[in-house]
């Protein structure tokens, strides 16, 4: 008797929930759907969520400090998600990319389309993609659900930004924020550096490392990977500051020169630290790329980079620092050479490795 009772309540609790999200007053064009403006809904994989631009990594009030490119990869939508509950038979997206991107190694679908995920019993299951149609797209992500009430993530473009974003459903059905708190947004994992982490270049968003990370974490993952301009600014490390991080992870060896490590890495990471005394840094170096083999000057330039890495690491445990750990990416993507798209960025299996490699030392930072 008290179970049907509590599950009443709680199914009047959901009803009651699903008022609360209203209609968007703009509308999309599939038939027996309803828009809802997703900028109403939980927004992860932002330092500070309220801020504006609502889809950027990066709020306003910090562009004027930052150098240019940090202003425009900073509102690409790298590593956040939409979090809502459902009981829709379909779900459908309307979105506008910011800037329409395009790029020749890497599908459309990871640079500015969507990825719809569900939570099971065991964890979060990949449900489909929104696949962009051009700089607006309407369309089904899913459709021939049973009604029943789901918990969905929805994550954004990985390489350009948005406009706008409205999630669609049954005309019948409800829309809420979600009941469960997961993935938990207590301490979430700060992660920092170049294009392979703000996501090159995985298919699909779900498939970057950060977004991967945070399933299988099932924790908030903030992605302040900016391409070709992981250069260890102190405006960033004192952006992220801001944030109440479980573990920083730093990953700025590919873009940043062997002066910038020399000069700059203990620099950016006292700002952290002097911010967070007992938050754990990672610090990860330059992958050995497959075309390193043949390329004499590059092999040059990753194995210089990493020995500053390890030079200015071993400064700080020298020191007496605690809390600080080192990955070596001497096995980070495999000898095989099949886990990149062009030499450098990683496709989905190398995305996979690299989280092999990492997550093990994120659990013990985050223990």
């Amino acid at each position: 008797m008290r179970k049907s009772v509590l599950i009443v309540i709680s199914l009047l609790l959901s009803a009651a929930a699903f008022a609360q999200l209203k209609p968007a007053g703009t509308q999309g064009s599939l038939k027996g759907i309803t828009y809802y403006d997703a900028s109403e809904l939980p927004l992860l994989g932002k330092i500070e969520e309220a801020s504006q631009p609502r889809w950027s990594r990066i709020p306003e009030s910090l562009f004027p400090s930052l150098r240019e490119p940090l202003v425009y990869l900073g509102q690409n939508s790298a590593g956040m998600a939409v979090r809502f509950r459902s009981n829709s038979t379909r779900i459908a997206a309307k979105w506008t990319a910011k800037n329409n991107s395009s790029m020749n190694h890497m599908t459309d679908t990871g640079v500015k389309g969507l990825d719809l995920y569900c939570l099971e019993d065991d964890g979060w299951h990949f449900v489909r993609s929104g696949r962009p149609t051009g700089k607006t797209t309407d369309a089904f992500i899913i459709e021939n659900m049973t009604a029943k009430e789901r918990e969905f993530i929805l994550y954004l473009p990985m390489y350009d930004g948005l406009t706008e974003l409205l999630i669609g459903i049954d005309d019948s059905a409800g829309i809420s924020a979600p009941a469960v708190d997961l993935p938990s947004r207590k301490k979430p994992v700060v992660f920092y550096g170049t294009s392979i982490m703000q996501g090159g270049c995985a298919s699909r968003p779900g498939m970057a490392s950060s977004n991967l990370i945070g399933r299988k974490l099932n924790r908030e993952t903030i992605n302040l990977g900016f391409s070709g301009n992981g250069r260890l600014d102190l405006e960033i490390a004192r952006f992220m500051a801001k944030a109440d991080a479980g573990v920083y992870v730093l990953d700025f060896v590919p873009n940043a020169s062997v002066h910038e490590i020399d000069s700059l890495m203990v620099p950016f990471f006292n700002i952290l630290r002097e911010a967070h005394p007992n938050v754990p840094v990672i610090f990860i170096e330059d992958p050995i790329y497959p075309f390193s083999a043949y390329d004499a000057k590059i092999a040059k330039e990753i194995s210089a980079k990493n020995s500053m890495l390890k030079k200015k690491y071993d400064l700080l445990k020298g020191n007496k620092v605690k809390g600080i750990y080192y990955i070596s990416s001497k096995n980070m993507i495999g000898d095989d050479g099949e886990a990149t798209v062009d030499g450098i960025h990683f496709t989905d299996l190398g995305f996979e490795r690299y989280v092999d490699l990492v997550l093990p030392v994120i659990r013990k930072a985050l223990k």
